[in-house]
């Protein structure tokens, strides 16, 4: 009996640790297609929040974002206002490679961001040089944006470091 017990819960561990996992293929058939490049084509705005690992915010933000493409290279220009004032400026450049596959770089980012859509969701990694006071860090980003219709996106991140999850982006996108 107590076999039994210890197998069934080594069972349901598992299917709680392993069936969680979301892969980029459950979005197969969703609706509507995301199309990195058509729906950055052009003006948008979005807003978000930062959240710590406890769940409490920490900063909010808009950012204005104009995007243009030239063949299979996708340029984002984008200009953050935080809540505190702050504000920044990140230029990426994203090449399509086929297949739903993009890669992208920017001047804060560590190497090269790799991203694939399927269906109606795009994910979107990458390691990010962080300005924290007077030092910077290395945080990897795993950025997941849903198309939610001609005009809307979510975009759910998560910020880790060492493979631990220190922090969460949320952000909203609107196509003008």
């Amino acid at each position: 009996m107590i076999k039994r017990l210890k197998l069934l819960l080594l069972s349901a561990f598992s299917v709680l640790l392993f069936g969680c996992a979301t892969d980029i293929e459950d979005y197969q058939g969703t609706e509507p297609q995301f199309d990195l490049f058509e729906y950055f084509q052009g003006k948008s705005t979005a807003w978000g929040m930062v959240q710590d690992y406890t769940n409490r915010q920490t900063r909010r933000f808009e950012v204005e974002i104009v995007g243009s493409v030239e063949g299979n290279v996708l340029t984002l220009v984008e200009d953050f206002v935080f809540d505190d004032g702050e504000t920044s400026q990140r230029i990426w450049t994203i090449e399509r490679l086929g297949s739903g596959q993009y890669q992208g770089s920017a001047d804060d980012i560590i190497g090269v961001a790799t991203g694939r859509e399927v269906g109606n969701a795009l994910q979107w990694q990458y390691d990010l040089e962080l300005q924290m006071d007077d030092s910077t860090i290395v945080v990897a980003f795993d950025d997941w944006l849903y198309r939610q219709d001609d005009k809307h996106v979510f975009n759910l991140t998560k910020i880790k470091k060492f493979g631990i999850e220190v922090g969460r982006i949320t952000l909203f996108f609107q196509k003008l």
